[in-house]
């Protein structure tokens, strides 16, 4: 009787952990095919040396205090080469709830090296650009990029370019938030050996 219901636990996980690692390949699969979508993505999956994607990304904040956390994949060539999770503490003025899936772009082989090293933050001064029908989209902090209305319902009359060989791109799932800024996202990484 004790190892039937021990039995039946060790089961009933296993069975939820199976169930579980489809479902987040899915939604990675579903977040990819929904920035191929977008044409302002879609010339960086031809040309980079390799992406990371976070298929659902929950961020809030409550006046002061706000923080953001995901879980995601790093690809090279079209192939899974590690998992990554973000994470965002923020202090300042914030109020509301938001999930967004993100992708990052890296140009060349140093800046995967670089994403990939382990830890890695970005600093203040990079934004993204938002993808999602009706939503004024926001490129730059280069100062050389121009934003426009881009979605995968919408045409796109963005140029957008990589900012220290890496571009970022966000599409909003749901929710409103009055901050915006990706400066400060942490990300720990784990590639596979």
């Amino acid at each position: 009787m004790k190892y039937t219901k021990i039995s039946i636990s060790l089961l009933t996980g296993l069975f939820a952990l199976f169930c579980t690692v489809p479902a987040f390949a899915d939604s990675c699969t579903s977040a990819i095919n929904v920035f191929k979508r977008a044409e302002a993505v879609r010339p960086f999956f031809e040309n980079c040396y390799g992406y990371a994607v976070f298929p659902t990304v929950g961020k809030g904040g409550i006046v002061v205090v706000g923080g953001a956390y995901g879980q995601g994949r790093v690809y090279q060539d079209g192939l899974i080469t590690g998992t990554a999770t973000i994470t965002k503490i923020s202090v300042g003025f914030q109020l509301g709830g938001q999930a967004f899936s993100e992708i990052i772009f890296f140009q060349d082989k140093r800046a995967y090296d670089e994403f990939t090293a382990g830890s890695f933050e970005f600093d203040a001064s990079l934004s993204a650009v938002v993808v999602t029908a009706g939503v004024q989209a926001r490129a730059g902090s280069d100062g050389g990029t121009a934003g426009a209305s881009a979605g995968p319902a919408t045409g796109v009359q963005a140029k957008t370019k990589y900012y220290k060989g890496m571009a970022v791109f966000i599409h909003a799932k749901g929710g409103l938030m009055y901050e915006a800024a990706i400066g400060g996202q942490k990300f720990d990484v784990n590639l596979f050996k």
